[in-house]
């Protein structure tokens, strides 16, 4: 399996880095979280501009037709500036429910939207006692004549305050957690009876609790067919997963080599960190953790690329492993930083809190340690 990329690959991770190294410094990110909508409108019609949020949509569907390592390439580069834009949300959860199980006018309403940066949308999935399972909805969408009308709770939906759709997972048949009952439907986010409760998350982002009240929404909302959304709902997550994990391979190159510049300016008893045996091998453990990630992570990409069985199960361990190895490397460079690793004003601390809430997202290293011994 050849582990590197290609000429466009590299031009793509070319264009990200210039643009994190030209608008994307830890001062102006803390700028840009502190703003109401806590990302900028500004970088993302940029991103619209260079094509990034065209790059995983087909060719037919007016996208460039990247693959799943095109991705990676992007989200890694993300990750190592701490993008805080929603491109995950908009692009690789709506993007790919419409991607992959919309109807022709869905496409051609929503994709050219997406691509052209006038749309923000989100994804709400996520209930208080699902516990990482996504089948758990108690959400409900009850048929009244041509219409259903949705009543439930969902919590933590990133950057819903900005966005125009939302996409959200329902229950129209079977038991709690039962994988067949499960309805898709993507609606306005400020029609009648939704109700927000807006917050900033641990990691600067946005999110809101979401609450439907006798919602009612057209039966041509339905993204896909009506009691089979389970299907889309584990295409949506294998996607996210693989772009999460570029994003904290991303995030954990910088904060090995970080660690290692500051080492070798710390100077104590007369010599630089560096030259301590003990923290040399710490340090080389932080790199042979993040280099293990980035080699799992490009395989799992490639074998999303290739369609292949092993795909799924490689997602369950690259999921748990970026999760674990993260938490290693950034306690690790916040230890070897001593207690100014942990302020604000240093960005060692902001990639921490990044990959804490990315170990959370889409479960955690023992619920996907637990589906891959399955």
């Amino acid at each position: 399996m050849d582990l590197s990329y290609t000429e466009e690959q590299l031009l793509l991770r070319d264009s990200v880095q210039k643009f994190i190294s030209d608008k994307y410094d830890i001062s102006e990110r803390n700028k840009i979280t502190a703003t109401e909508e806590g990302f900028s409108r500004e970088n993302w019609q940029l991103f619209a501009d260079l094509g990034w949020l065209a790059l995983p949509f087909k060719e037919e569907d007016g996208g460039i037709g990247g693959s799943p390592v095109d991705t990676m390439v992007l989200m890694e580069e993300f990750g190592k500036g701490l993008v805080v834009e929603p491109y995950l949300q908009t692009v690789i959860m709506v993007g790919t429910a419409i991607s992959e199980a919309g109807s022709p006018e869905q496409k051609s309403e929503i994709i050219p939207s997406i691509i052209d940066g006038s749309l923000i949308a989100t994804f709400a999935y996520a209930e208080e006692s699902a516990h990482h399972d996504l089948n758990h909805i108690t959400t409900s969408a009850t048929r009244d004549g041509d219409s259903f009308l949705i009543n439930g709770t969902k919590s933590v939906v990133p950057n819903a305050q900005s966005a125009e759709k939302i996409l959200v997972t329902t229950r129209t048949s079977g038991e709690i957690s039962e994988e067949g009952g499960i309805t898709l439907f993507l609606m306005d986010a400020n029609q009648e009876g939704i109700s927000r409760e807006d917050y900033p998350t641990v990691d600067g982002l946005r999110a809101s609790e979401i609450t439907f009240t006798d919602t009612r929404v057209p039966a041509s909302s339905i993204i896909g067919e009506i009691d089979k959304g389970a299907a889309i709902i584990e295409k949506i997550a294998r996607k996210v997963i693989l772009a999460l994990s570029a994003e904290s391979v991303g995030a954990m190159e910088v904060l090995y080599k970080d660690t290692i510049e500051y080492t070798k300016q710390r100077v104590q008893f007369d010599h630089p960190l560096s030259d301590f045996q003990v923290l040399k091998h710490r340090m080389t453990e932080m790199f042979m953790e993040y280099s293990l990630a980035k080699s799992l992570c490009m395989k799992a990409a490639m074998l999303e690329t290739q369609d292949s069985f092993d795909a799924s199960r490689t997602v369950h361990a690259l999921k748990y492993l970026v999760g674990k190895n993260g938490r290693f490397v950034s306690q690790n460079a916040v230890q070897l930083h001593g207690g100014m690793g942990m302020t604000e004003d240093l960005r060692i601390a902001h990639y921490f809190k990044r990959l804490m809430i990315i170990d959370s997202q889409f479960g955690n290293t023992d619920h996907h340690l637990a589906r891959f011994v399955a």
